[in-house]
């Protein structure tokens, strides 16, 4: 005579035999998981301690410049050391094949959220250029393109004129191609500077 099995009992043997391989693939992976966590405590460590030297090698060599600048600066480099930590990680923990494929997909993204904000990116790197120039400084009259007034603020991708008492806007990509500064008023009697 045949036994007949009741789904229960197959149901019990498929759970007990879906969690023998779940502990026994956990107890396999466990060493590279502890690693991974190693790594990632050792890892916030030394990145933070890189982050406070470069700021401090920021704040020492580019005193005269402007904050602005300086933490455009160490925000890019804790953003490659970031990424660069992530990767590791993954292969810390043996998903080699997912880091390479992600640092892959990462520099095709990079490159098309590059082309995107192409203008927006001109406007900062045109901001870095006029942040370090010592002739274009908050308070200088200055001619843009027919529009003139004096430098309110220099942002790292936009710059603040006073245009007769308004406030007006524009990207550092636009300025950065035609600023000329006025000469002052008060030094043109042929003892000061007259302008770019």
């Amino acid at each position: 005579m045949l036994t007949q099995q009741t789904p229960t009992g197959d149901l019990t043997t498929v759970v007990e035999s879906a969690l023998r391989e779940f502990v026994a693939g956990f107890v396999t992976t466990l060493p590279d998981i502890i690693a991974g966590i190693a790594f990632l405590a050792v890892a916030a460590v030394l990145v933070k301690l890189v982050m406070a030297v470069v700021r401090f090698a920021l704040r020492q060599g580019l005193a005269d410049e402007s904050p602005v600048y300086r933490q455009f600066i160490a925000t890019v480099v804790f953003v490659f050391l970031a990424f660069g930590v992530g990767l590791s990680f993954l292969s810390v923990v043996g998903l080699d094949g997912i880091a390479a494929s992600l640092g892959t997909a990462t520099g095709f993204l990079a490159l098309g959220v590059s082309y995107a904000l192409s203008e927006m990116l001109a406007d900062a790197v045109a901001g870095v250029y006029l942040l370090r120039d010592p002739d274009f400084n908050p308070g200088d009259t200055v001619d843009i393109g027919g529009t003139v007034g004096d430098v309110q603020a220099i942002e790292l991708r936009k710059t603040r004129l006073d245009v007769d008492g308004d406030t007006v806007v524009r990207g550092n990509a636009e300025i950065e191609k035609q600023w000329t500064r006025k000469a002052d008023p008060a030094t043109q009697d042929g003892h000061g500077e007259s302008g770019s």
